[in-house]
């Protein structure tokens, strides 16, 4: 795959996700949402430090713990959030992706990895949003295909990817024949 062709996959991706958290108000950020122990405050302040903690990698800066999960959304979380996502972009656009990015949770891994773990992350934490509030669950069929190439790569059974405590949580069954978005749910262990 081509590495704009990456970027520009995590930009739709962000983008898509930013206008569904703008449709989030006050009244919503109590609500559970499809991961577990997280109401959408708890999502909202993970998705903003995960943007920050991406952003600083992709600028070649050490890890930095709290900058990934210090997060105050103050008084509007919307803003704060876009603010984010708005700089991870920006991070994005600029970085060497062939360079090692220091991550959080997962070491040194390769520039092209990272924004490849970030894509997928954000593809599936608007559509997480999007069910919190009640907004449409569809998820890009392009977007969920690659997405599902990129996941397949990844090592099977890894507790370090899903399960108690890692990003996503068990796999779900989904049929072989359901849309592209019900099946990266599935894989991403949501119940489509």
């Amino acid at each position: 795959m081509d590495l704009s062709d990456l970027r520009e996959a995590d930009r739709r991706a962000v983008e898509a996700t930013d206008d569904i958290v703008g449709l989030v108000t006050a009244g919503h950020l109590a609500n559970a949402t499809p991961c577990a122990g997280w109401d959408l405050a708890d999502l909202l302040r993970h998705m903003t430090g995960q943007h920050r903690g991406f952003a600083a990698a992709a600028r070649g800066q050490a890890v930095d713990v709290r900058v990934w999960e210090d997060v105050d959304l103050g008084a509007d979380p919307v803003r704060v959030y876009q603010e984010s996502a708005a700089g991870v972009l920006a991070a994005f656009a600029e970085a060497d992706l062939s360079r090692r990015w220091a991550l959080h949770e997962f070491g040194n891994v390769p520039g092209s990895l990272a924004v490849s773990m970030h894509f997928v992350d954000y593809l599936v934490h608007g559509w997480d949003v999007a069910r919190a509030i009640g907004a449409s669950e569809e998820l890009d069929d392009e977007l969920s295909e690659l997405a599902l190439r990129l996941g397949s790569h990844w090592p099977a059974g890894s507790q370090q990817i899903w399960g108690p405590g890692a990003p996503f949580g068990h796999q779900v069954t989904v049929p072989a024949d359901a849309p592209p978005g019900q099946r990266l749910l599935g894989f991403l262990g949501r119940e489509p």
